[in-house]
């Protein structure tokens, strides 16, 4: 194993690259659910939507029904999406950068875990967890705008009059008219949230070496009933220093002042005489 492979192994950098994987992989899937009862469809419907222009599930039968109180989906203006876009839709031109997003904090992951310095690792592994943070809350904000202002800008020629302006929520429960709906994270989102705890999994280790082989050991070291022994190294600790014994050779001073002589004596006689 190379020195440089070695190095991924370590949790500070594996975390990260693992990480990029699942932002990655959250754009094949949707990132958001908005599940929908109506006395129209008694077994519901589900509406999904993904990191970039598209609608799964249920959306076009969803469409029908947000018809009737004039609530549109949005126009990503720069694409076609796959539904038909309403002429008093909202406008959200940002949707088309949700890819860009996961991409950019995957490959920020990439591009830390790699860092050639324990320095620029550290920083590395803070500007990523920032930023992350950053460009997913911001999303989160837009889109939750986004829905305030498509609630809140209902069609005047809608067959239902007399609906107030409403706010669906991003995550949560809502109810308008005779239709109700629960928004909660879709598969990319979860994949998502995963990856974001694993960036502050490799903050928090951001001083430690530990691998990925030595986790269980540590692991283990620390629940009731483990020796307590965590041999993992912290960065930064000195070597284990291996003990060496120190020989003194003996001086003929020293050596006349604690030397016994014994003097040859008759048979039987045993008495040791001490030269001081």
């Amino acid at each position: 194993m190379t020195p440089a492979f070695d190095r991924l192994t370590e949790l500070r950098r594996a975390l990260p690259v693992t990480a990029a994987v699942l932002f990655v992989a959250a754009l094949a899937v949707p990132v958001w659910k908005i599940a929908f009862e109506a006395p129209q469809y008694p077994e519901g419907l589900l509406v999904e939507l993904y990191a970039y222009p598209r609608l799964g599930g249920d959306y076009a039968e969803v469409q029908s029904l947000n018809h009737y109180v004039g609530f549109y989906y949005p126009d990503p203006v720069f694409v076609e999406p796959n539904y038909a876009v309403h002429p008093e839709a909202i406008a959200a031109p940002e949707w088309i950068l949700g890819p860009v997003v996961f991409l950019a904090v995957a490959a920020a992951g990439a591009f830390v875990a790699v860092a050639p310095t324990e320095r620029k690792l550290r920083l590395g592994l803070l500007g990523q967890l920032i930023g992350a943070a950053v460009a997913f809350l911001g999303t989160f904000a837009i889109v939750q705008y986004r829905l305030y202002q498509a609630g809140h800008a209902l069609g005047e020629d809608a067959p239902v009059t007399g609906v107030d302006g409403f706010t669906p929520p991003l995550l949560g429960a809502y109810e308008i008219a005779n239709i109700s709906g629960v928004a909660w994270l879709g598969p990319g989102g979860y994949m998502a949230g995963l990856g974001f705890l694993l960036l502050i999994a490799a903050f928090l280790l951001r001083g430690s070496r530990i691998t990925i082989g030595e986790t269980p050991r540590a692991v283990r070291a620390r629940l009731p009933g483990g020796d307590g022994r965590d041999e993992t190294r912290e960065d930064g600790a000195d070597e284990p220093v291996e003990p060496t014994a120190e020989r003194t050779e003996p001086t003929a001073e020293s050596a006349g002042s604690t030397a016994e002589r014994i003097e040859p004596t008759s048979a039987g006689d045993d008495r040791r005489t001490e030269v001081g």
